[in-house]
């Protein structure tokens, strides 16, 4: 599928210009601009035959609105859209040690874009999204991601639960995170086919997903309750605690 859009930014832009060069159309530069990385940007881009144009900055900004665009920003028909279908294929391909992180319901496209750079760095299989109640990938989802939307497969699916069940099916072990578990997170064994999922910023895990999880847990928090204000961690910074609990067991 090719929706055309507009993404902003050194790290997007040249992330997408190495990883799915096919797929940009042109490069806006800022004219006058010395910032030696956008010089790199635009050799990248020439040699992979994609048009680079100098523009006004009122150009730039123009483009992306408020987005920060570092002066840099391409037209983008969208990456790879990655299939349910081609979710069997990556757990097989990842020989017993999948690493899957799913989001249910995430809102916040910044939260996303942290997400899917923590699970790009963990080297995580897939990330699953419901295409539904859920913000997808979008311009700010890759600026804030720093590339990795590009890296790391991200799967929308209709049915979550359905793809749990599926993932199960498959020999993976799902832990959902919910603050009122009695398991602790660092009680796990996470060196096998394993996913964690993780719930939106308002509601956490939804009731089926709830569910169809294989067992709840929680990240111990010392320090988190009503009197202090903190009774559970922001999304994107409890997928990276949970992701790199599993990458610190993997070795």
């Amino acid at each position: 599928m090719s929706q055309k859009q507009w993404i902003a930014g050194i790290n997007a832009v040249s992330a997408a210009i190495e990883h799915d060069a096919a797929n940009v159309r042109e490069v806006l530069i800022e004219a006058g601009a010395k910032n030696p990385r956008l010089a790199e940007i635009e050799t990248a881009a020439r040699r992979a035959d994609i048009d680079v144009r100098r523009v006004a900055t009122q150009a730039l900004d123009g483009v992306v609105g408020g987005l920060r665009h570092q002066g840099v920003v391409a037209r983008y028909a969208a990456a790879k859209t990655w299939s349910e279908n081609e979710l069997e294929g990556l757990v097989e391909a990842a020989e017993g040690r999948a690493l899957v992180l799913i989001l249910d319901g995430v809102q916040d496209p910044h939260n996303l874009g942290a997400c899917l750079r923590s699970a790009a760095a963990a080297g995580a299989t897939a990330v699953i999204i419901p295409k539904d109640k859920s913000v997808q990938v979008n311009a700010t989802v890759r600026k804030t991601s720093a590339g990795a939307a590009d890296s790391v497969p991200v799967i929308p699916v209709t049915n979550l639960a359905r793809t749990l069940r599926d993932l199960q099916k498959l020999g993976v072990w799902i832990y959902g995170l919910a603050g009122e578990a009695q398991a602790s997170l660092y009680s796990l064994d996470l060196r096998g086919n394993v996913a964690l999922a993780l719930g939106g910023e308002a509601d956490g895990l939804r009731r089926l997903t709830r569910e169809t999880c294989d067992q709840l847990v929680k990240i111990p928090m010392p320090g988190g309750d009503a009197a202090s204000g903190v009774e559970s961690l922001n999304v994107s910074v409890a997928a990276g605690v949970t992701l790199f609990e599993a990458v610190r067991q993997r070795g």
